[in-house]
């Protein structure tokens, strides 16, 4: 299977601090990456590199064979990345912020879809409470269903997805991540907690 993200000889320097160097990977569609490490060892710094956020000291970042600076526009349409903060206008409703973040995006995106997205995340009633009267539950769920949305997007970048939900949520969101696998989309994220994933094709990689 061929690579469709891939690493080569990367190396990230912050702060005068070298936080990994000499870093290949390949990452096959249809499979998930786990990063893995202690606080400050540089795993949002690395999922900042996948995307594109963040310029890697040394080497290059690969998606499906070329460099991420000569794809910009499709890479755009390809990779959906949520961040370890839900991100929310806190003056917005769940609505109106999900369709704000898949516009800017790229991501099409209609009422009644983004509606029902938020109900398969355990929002129904919530979808015009302004965010700020949001839980800190209800706020990450906000953010991640935006990945009901993304089933055309071969890569999701997912920062401590986990964070705050509960066991139902956790369920709820495995599964997206089983479904976009099964569709043969890749999945990176970091996670401080066992997720039940294991069963699925998977790679660790530990900073």
């Amino acid at each position: 299977m061929n690579a469709a993200l891939a690493l080569s000889q990367v190396a990230c320097v912050r702060g005068g601090r070298t936080l990994f160097s000499g870093l290949n990977l390949q990452l096959p569609a249809g499979q998930l990456l786990r990063v893995a490490g202690a606080n400050g060892a540089g795993k949002t710094s690395l999922l900042r590199l996948m995307c594109g956020l963040l310029g890697p000291t040394e080497g290059q970042v690969l998606w499906r064979g070329q460099p991420l600076a000569a794809q910009r526009e499709q890479w755009g349409r390809d990779l959906v990345y949520l961040g370890h903060a839900a991100a929310l206008k806190d003056d917005l409703s769940p609505l109106d912020n999900l369709l704000t973040a898949c516009t800017l995006g790229g991501q099409v995106a209609h009422r009644a879809g983004a509606l029902q997205a938020l109900a398969d995340a355990g929002l129904r009633g919530f979808e015009r409470t302004p965010a700020r009267r949001l839980s800190q539950g209800q706020r990450r769920r906000c953010g991640l269903a935006r990945l009901v949305l993304a089933r055309s997007s071969p890569l999701w970048v997912l920062d401590e997805p986990f964070n705050a939900l509960d066991t139902a949520a956790t369920a709820w969101l495995e599964g997206l991540i089983r479904a976009q696998l099964l569709r043969g989309g890749s999945v990176v994220l970091t996670s401080h907690q066992g997720v039940a994933l294991d069963d699925t094709p998977h790679q660790v990689l530990s900073l």
